[in-house]
């Protein structure tokens, strides 16, 4: 869950928005599944990369104009994914944004 504050300040008036959520279970468990296996599907066709709480979807969009939900933003959203930065969104070992021919693929 989202939680909303709105704070006003006294002196001019302006209104600030502050969005938090509790991102916690979800990063442990894509630490758990970031440590069981190499993330491919018994197939080997599909691959699991991350998960990614809508807080941090909101903020990429936010810092960066970064959409995950639109595909033009595909080649962006997996070098946000490969930076250290947020390596603890990922859920399998490798590199997303140097595969050329590697789509994002959206639930």
């Amino acid at each position: 869950m989202i939680d909303t504050r709105y704070v006003e300040d006294p002196m001019t008036g302006d209104l600030t928005v502050i969005r938090s959520a509790d991102a916690g279970p979800i990063l442990e468990a894509n630490k758990a599944l970031a440590s069981s296996g190499d993330g491919y599907s018994p197939s080997r066709e599909l691959r699991r990369a991350a998960t990614v709480p809508f807080i941090v979807y909101e903020l990429w969009k936010n810092l960066y104009g970064v959409d995950m939900f639109n595909p033009d933003h595909g080649p962006k959203v997996m070098e946000l994914l490969d930076s250290s930065e947020w390596a603890y969104l990922r859920t399998a070992p490798g590199t997303l944004s140097r595969k050329p021919r590697r789509r994002l693929i959206l639930p």
